[in-house]
C-alpha cells in the first residue's frame, strides 16, 4: 500500500481507502456484522487506513457496524463521517443543519463508531443556506476544540459547488469530498485545481462510477429495487455502459482488471489524495488494492502534473 498527506490534517491516508455507503443497506445487499468483519480486516490486512461513512447510511447503521469492527484497533483508522442528513427508510432522506441538530448527530455518529474521536467530520453534500451558517462552523470549532473532532472537511455535491470549495479554507476544513472518475471529469475544471491552492486533502468518491467502471455490467443490465443504482434511467444507463466497453477496448491495458485501472486513473490526478469505492467482499478489497500498485501518473493526466 502508498500513502499519502491527507492535505492540512498532515495525516498519512493509504491512497486506497473502504467507501461504506453500501453497509447501510442501499445497494442491494444487507450486510452483517461477521462480513463487514471480514472486509474491514481483509482491508487492514492490505495497509488500508481509511474508511469513509455517514450518518444517514441506514440511520446510523453503517457506522455501527464499522464501530463494532474496529473498536478493539480504532488507532489504526482514520474514520471519516457526515453531517447534515436524517436517514428516514431506505433512499428517503430530510436535511438536518441547524447547530443543535448536528450536535446532536456528532453524539450520534460518536456512540455509533463506539469512539470519543472522529478525525474527519465532513459537511455532506448541502446546500449554500446551510453552508453559510457563521453559528454552525463555531460550534464544530468547539467540538474540534473539544477533541471530538480532529479535523473538518467537505463533501461536495455532483453540482461541483465551487463556492464552498474556494470557501473550504476560510471555514476551517481541510479536506474536500468530490463525485470524481473517468466518466465524470468536471471536477478537473475548477475544483480540483481550488483544493491544490489551498492544499486541501481531497477524497474521491464513486471512482468507479456506482460500479460501472467496474467492467462487471454491460448495456440492458438491470437492478432490484433495493439497489439505489435502480432509480437510474435505463437509456441513461445504457448509454454510460457502451461508453465504458469503449473505454475498456481503447485505454485499459490488456491484462489489467478494470476496477484496478479506473481506481488508478483517479489517483493519477495530482490532486487526489485517496479513492474511496465501495466494497461488497474481502475479494473486492484485494482487487481495490492493487491500484495503488499500478503507475499512471504521466499517463491519464500529463498537463495536470505540468501545470
Amino acid at each position: 500500500m502508498k500513502y499519502r498527506r491527507l492535505g492540512k490534517t498532515e495525516l498519512k491516508v493509504s491512497v486506497v481507502g473502504v467507501g461504506a455507503w453500501q453497509f447501510g443497506g442501499e445497494w442491494g445487499k444487507t450486510f452483517t456484522q461477521a462480513e463487514v468483519d471480514a472486509i474491514l480486516r481483509q482491508a487492514r490486512d492490505l495497509g488500508i487506513n481509511c474508511i469513509d461513512t455517514a450518518e444517514c447510511y441506514g440511520d446510523h447503521l453503517s457506522e455501527s457496524l464499522i464501530g463494532k469492527a474496529i473498536e478493539k484497533e480504532r488507532d489504526k483508522w482514520i474514520v471519516a463521517t457526515k453531517f447534515g442528513h436524517k436517514f428516514h427508510d431506505k433512499f428517503t432522506r430530510t436535511d438536518e443543519y441547524r447547530p443543535d441538530q448536528v450536535l446532536e448527530q456528532l453524539e450520534g455518529s460518536l456512540r455509533a463508531l463506539r469512539t470519543d474521536y472522529i478525525d474527519l467530520y465532513q459537511f455532506h453534500s448541502l446546500g449554500n443556506e446551510a453552508f453559510d451558517q457563521d453559528d454552525l462552523w463555531t460550534m464544530l470549532d468547539k467540538q474540534v476544540q473539544a477533541g471530538k473532532i480532529r479535523h473538518l472537511g467537505l463533501s461536495i455535491s455532483k453540482k461541483q459547488n465551487i463556492y464552498q470549495v474556494d470557501s473550504a479554507t476560510r471555514v476551517g476544513a481541510k479536506t474536500i469530498q468530490i463525485v470524481y472518475n473517468r466518466l465524470d471529469r468536471k471536477a478537473e475544471e475548477e475544483v480540483l485545481p481550488s483544493a491544490i491552492r489551498q492544499d486541501l486533502g481531497v477524497l474521491a468518491r464513486v471512482p468507479l462510477a456506482s460500479g460501472y467502471l467496474s467492467g462487471k455490467y454491460k448495456p440492458g443490465a438491470t437492478f432490484d429495487a433495493n439497489d439505489v443504482r435502480h432509480r437510474e434511467d435505463p437509456k441513461e444507463r445504457d448509454e454510460l455502459l457502451e461508453l465504458v466497453e469503449k473505454i475498456r477496448r481503447e485505454e485499459v491495458p490488456e491484462g489489467v482488471p478494470m476496477a484496478t485501472w479506473a481506481l488508478a486513473w483517479c489517483l493519477s490526478h495530482p490532486g487526489v489524495t485517496c479513492v474511496i469505492p465501495g466494497c461488497k467482499s474481502p475479494e473486492q478489497m484485494i482487487e481495490n488494492a492493487k491500484a495503488a500498485d499500478l503507475d499512471m501518473v504521466s499517463e491519464a493526466h500529463p498537463q495536470a502534473w505540468k501545470d
